[in-house]
């Protein structure tokens, strides 16, 4: 204890160390992601090296022992003079940092940098939507900073430690902004505001890689002098070969000037590169293979221009891209289709929300009901409610079914949790709603992670019959469902005809996981709810 007294009555610093520290872990806690990188969590050697030294200097004046001093200091990061606060962290991210001041800027206060932080598993970038706060303001914590468009939602950003908005680096409307990139300073005292008023990042701070040094030139090579054997060689000294000449042989030349045959557009094949006369040939039949589709011109001959909008990439685009592609690459994808009769399925709903009606409830949809017969499918056959990875092949507990969503912006999958435990009303209140979060671009991490199956329909919204759908990893199946259509069908009584409504559904199947055995049981399943959806409320 008496150690520590000292070293509090060092440094003016060290008087807020139990707060800093609290704050560290609510940074820690909110912003650690898997695979995150940042580069927020580094330290310049030569700035640790210069705390070592002033803690050399120092030991004795704070009475502490040398070793023990240096390493109170370097486990916390924090130096005892007026450079700024600094942690030292070997992990993956942190949103904000105080750096060690450089040479370029040690005439500046002790300051906080605010990195973009990590808000998604899967984010690398983000979008500054808008900034809630201005330059100037003070700011407390838990107060939100701004909104970031992530690349799947817009999340607001909560301030962390207690200061004021000194400097905004990237204002609204930035764009791919990587994670762990400054956006912001903060400082402590008010009046150290106007010291940051054209304060810029270093390279080093922004991520931005490092410019290359020039090459060195090549050392310069004095001529040789070739000893001359004869006069003849003196009087005619012997040049290199133009690198312009084109070698051919004489009945590839006359090949070529017959058929108007350009000899720089042929590589030749023969000894030393020289053009032959198959390469003539060889070009001749390319030639005649390429056809080119006529060009619109307009009346008066020339060119008809294209027109065109280029539409930039949404965050949320770009990670839909990406992991479709990665999908349909990697995975290796069957498909099964069955029809469903969905006669008594339409009855009961007719039933249901005519109660819903009733007490003043939302109406129940088809899709809801696709959902929760998925849901209990997966609970019967839960070797399709699993995912794989290299070791194992990981069988899931909970049944959460994501439902395909599109907006404006792109195609969103909000989840609903423990799908196969909850009644048709909470699971229809819960997809409106957060289709209507998902189309106001404002769902949270929460209401579209940890999804271990999912249920895309274009049938009853656009009316298509059938469809494949692309499995979103790491889930292994995904239900494609058509719209429903009357068909004419043999009749067991005194028709022999009936009309029936009819739905067709596929089922998407990552292979490694789900056998086509499994595949066709889980859809027998499904099948079975839907016919005899009176068996979905017991």
């Amino acid at each position: 204890m008496a150690y520590a007294s000292r070293i509090i009555n060092h440094s003016k610093k060290l008087r807020n160390v139990p707060n800093l520290l609290r704050q560290d872990h609510a940074v820690l806690v909110r912003c650690f992601s898997n695979g995150a990188q940042s580069s927020v969590c580094k330290i310049e050697a030569a700035e640790r090296e210069r705390v070592s030294k002033f803690v050399a200097c120092n030991h004795v004046s704070s009475g502490l022992p040398r070793n023990n001093c240096s390493r109170a200091i370097m486990r916390l990061g924090i130096p005892t003079v007026g450079v700024a606060y600094s942690r030292e962290l070997t992990c993956s991210q942190v949103q904000s940092r105080r750096g060690f001041a450089s040479d370029a800027v040690s005439s500046l206060p002790p300051h906080q940098e605010i990195g973009m932080p990590s808000l998604s598993p899967t984010m690398t970038e983000g979008n500054i939507a808008r900034w809630l706060k201005k330059e100037g303001d003070k700011v407390n914590p838990g107060e939100v900073l701004c909104e970031v468009e992530t690349d799947k939602a817009t999340v607001e950003m909560e301030c962390m430690e207690e200061g004021y908005l000194a400097k905004i680096i990237k204002g609204d409307g930035s764009k791919e902004i990587k994670v762990g990139e400054i956006i912001a300073i903060t400082v402590e005292e008010e009046e150290d505001i106007a010291k940051f008023k054209d304060y810029s990042p270093s390279t080093s701070d922004s991520g931005a890689p490092a410019a290359k040094e020039p090459a060195a030139p090549p050392p310069k090579q004095e001529p040789v002098q070739q000893p001359v054997s004869s006069p003849e060689a003196k009087s005619k000294p012997c040049s290199p070969p133009s690198e312009d000449r084109l070698f051919a042989s004489p009945l590839a030349r006359k090949m070529a000037e017959d058929h108007k045959v350009p000899l720089s557009s042929i590589k030749g094949t023969g000894p030393d590169g020289r053009i032959v006369k198959a390469d003539i040939e060889d070009y001749l039949a390319s030639r005649g293979k390429d056809v080119s589709a006529p060009t619109p011109k307009t009346k008066d001959g020339k060119l008809e221009a294209l027109d065109y909008v280029d539409i930039p990439h949404s965050q949320i685009r770009k990670v839909t891209a990406s992991g479709l592609l990665i999908s349909k690459q990697t995975i290796p994808h069957y498909y099964l289709t069955v029809d469903t009769c969905v006669d008594k399925l339409l009855d009961l709903r007719s039933q249901l929300n005519s109660l819903q009606e009733a007490s003043g409830g939302k109406r129940i949809s088809v899709n809801d009901l696709v959902i929760k017969a998925a849901a209990l499918a997966l609970r019967k056959v839960p070797q399709c409610n699993s995912s794989w990875t290299d070791d194992y092949i990981r069988q899931y507990n909970n049944v959460n079914i994501n439902v395909a969503v599109q907006t404006e912006n792109g195609l969103y999958v909000p989840v609903i949790r423990n799908a196969d435990k909850k009644g048709l009303s909470s699971v229809s209140l819960e997809v409106k709603q957060l289709a209507q979060k998902a189309k106001e671009n404002s769902l949270k991490p929460e209401d579209y992670e940890g999804g271990t199956f999912t249920v895309s329909n274009l049938g009853g919204p656009f009316g298509i019959k059938q469809f494949c759908a692309i499995i979103n990893p790491p889930q292994s199946g995904i239900l494609a469902v058509g719209s429903a259509e009357k068909r004419v069908i043999t009749s067991s009584g005194p028709e022999q005809f009936q009309f029936a409504s009819f739905m067709s559904v596929t089922l998407s199947c990552d292979h490694r996981v789900i056998d086509g055995a499994i595949g066709a049981e889980w859809l027998k399943a499904f099948k079975g709810y839907i016919e005899n959806p009176e068996s979905m409320l017991l």
